[in-house]
């Protein structure tokens, strides 16, 4: 690789890492709803896993513990998915054009 390749690697290197950062900081502010028992239960977290809002329908609060807590678990796990899908949905862009080699993964 030439001297001029290598700097101009770097550069690109350098700008997506810069790009990722504004990226990471964009996705402490996109919000995501996970839900379960057809909406009953909604959790809304951020793109970077912070919860900012849980909702139980006040027709469960009468039934079966274990059931709610199902439930709640369900719809928490429904919203990380949403949160992981988006994030690399997003983070595919700061990536695009550049050469990486097969299979390597980005830590996001």
């Amino acid at each position: 690789m030439m001297k001029g390749q290598l700097a101009g690697l770097m550069k690109q290197a350098q700008a997506m890492q810069d790009n990722m950062k504004k990226m990471q900081d964009q996705l402490a502010l996109i919000e995501v709803e996970g839900q379960s028992g057809a909406g009953l239960v909604k959790v809304v977290m951020t793109c970077k896993n912070d919860v900012k809002r849980v909702a139980i329908d006040p027709s469960l609060l009468a039934d079966d513990k274990d059931m709610l807590e199902d439930l709640v678990a369900a719809a928490f796990n429904d919203a990380v998915r949403k949160a992981e899908a988006t994030t690399q949905e997003k983070m595919a862009g700061v990536t695009a054009g550049m050469p990486l080699p097969p299979g390597f993964k980005m830590p996001f």
